[in-house]
């Protein structure tokens, strides 16, 4: 639907190195193959393929594991994934992603990351504001390569989140945490715990999530991908500032969501692609939204997925029957749910005013 893609959108849950261009991954894994360390031909299928299997999907994953450890990558994928996300008019857009340390490369959790804020400073076709301080009431973007020469430009907000992969020790998780707080500057707005959800107990973590809220850090989980009812309770009752997926709650598990009002980051292609979800017309984002509880849509993994956010907002609209006006409101109130500040907020509501009234919405 063209309104879908017209309006403006914020992304919540967006995977860095899950949302690669096809054609980027096409390319870097005919690279490997040249240099024999994959089967090119066993992947080029794969990624061809817009219509993938879970099987097929983790395959790429794997394959996305291992183009992902050299800084030059990650910087052209951090810069494509931001383009990609601008051309499909979202204004706002939190990345996650898991600093990632491989000695052989001389790569570490920190220069990960700085290749990451590289990624965001060489976007050139949109004005790109990662990082903002408070001078005299504005808000001063930190730009680079002609994004503040004053032309009118497309804009986009771009807030990054440091993953503590469920793999991780406590130490490693206290690290990745550390990180973000130093990188605070650089747009680094919190924390997320994300990974294989059958690996690892959330007491491993809890020390590092704590440790965050504690220093002011925003919280984000992924919760119930699994039914560990036990873990979604303990989950809830940490109090993230918001959690993705919450496809495996129980009855009390409900109850506690809905009292708290914890925000939910919904993925509904993501969802039903993993087998999480047996289908669309069964999916939680119904009891969710006519509840009124605070919901956001997002891609989870846009290029693994072949997802786009204005997609989401069409699939959305359609299976439940939402019009124009409500998925408007439905992406306005995810302004509310951001962690970036006041400032923030306030120029992305001004953004939404606008568009309501170009768009007669």
């Amino acid at each position: 639907m063209e309104w879908c893609f017209a309006m403006p959108k914020i992304e919540l849950h967006a995977h860095l190195n899950g949302s690669i261009r096809d054609s980027t991954l096409l390319g870097l894994a005919k690279a490997l193959g040249e240099k024999g360390k994959i089967v090119f031909s066993e992947f080029e299928h794969v990624i061809l393929n817009h219509d993938r299997s879970l099987r097929e999907v983790f395959k790429l994953f794997d394959l996305i594991h291992m183009v992902t450890t050299d800084h030059e990558i990650v910087t052209r994928i951090t810069k494509e994934v931001v383009e990609d996300f601008a051309a499909e008019n979202v204004v706002y857009l939190e990345l996650r992603t898991t600093p990632k340390r491989n000695d052989l490369v001389g790569m570490s959790k920190r220069s990960y990351v700085e290749a990451v804020v590289n990624g965001l400073r060489d976007v050139s076709t949109v004005e790109v504001n990662f990082s903002s301080c408070t001078t005299g009431g504005s808000l001063n973007p930190v730009c680079r390569n002609n994004a503040c020469t004053g032309t009118a430009k497309k804009k986009i907000y771009v807030r990054l989140l440091l993953s503590i992969d469920r793999r991780e020790t406590t130490e490693a998780a206290i690290e990745t945490v550390k990180l973000a707080l130093e990188m605070r500057h650089l747009g680094v707005m919190g924390v997320d715990l994300s990974g294989n959800p059958i690996i690892g107990e959330w007491v491993t973590f809890l020390p590092a999530l704590k440790f965050a809220q504690e220093q002011g850090l925003s919280v984000t989980l992924h919760c119930g991908e699994v039914p560990n009812m036990e873990e979604i309770r303990r989950m809830l009752e940490f109090l993230p500032q918001r959690i993705g997926h919450a496809c495996f709650l129980g009855e009390e598990e409900w109850k506690k969501l809905k009292s708290s009002k914890i925000p939910v980051e919904i993925c509904l292609t993501s969802n039903v692609q993993t087998n999480t979800i047996s289908s669309l017309d069964v999916h939680h984002f119904e009891d969710l939204y006519k509840s009124k509880h605070p919901i956001v849509l997002c891609t989870d993994d846009a290029g693994v997925f072949s997802t786009s956010l204005s997609k989401e907002y069409s699939i959305a609209s359609s299976t439940f029957g939402i019009g124009k006006k409500e998925m408007f409101h439905l992406a306005r109130n995810a302004i509310d749910f951001i962690f970036a500040g006041d400032g923030v907020k306030e120029e992305l509501k001004h953004i939404f005013d606008s568009a309501a009234l170009k768009l007669d919405l």
